[in-house]
């Protein structure tokens, strides 16, 4: 997909690894935090946010634990 693509929840949860309900309830509580947006009764992600969550939260091993 292009960088600037709106990913569906199932395509953004595929994505990250993650299950669809996974991103819905982050959605509701904010943790995590996930940018989103809502067009209309339909909500996106757009790839740059998944890539920017992702390098947020990589782990090396010693900061694993």
């Amino acid at each position: 997909m292009h960088e600037h693509s709106l990913y569906t929840t199932n395509d953004a949860a595929k994505y990250l690894g993650v299950s669809s309900s996974f991103l819905a309830k982050a959605r509701i509580s904010g943790n995590p935090a996930i940018p989103f947006t809502r067009i209309g009764a339909a909500i996106r992600y757009r790839k740059s946010d998944l890539d920017s969550f992702i390098s947020a939260n990589m782990k090396t091993a010693a900061s694993a634990a």
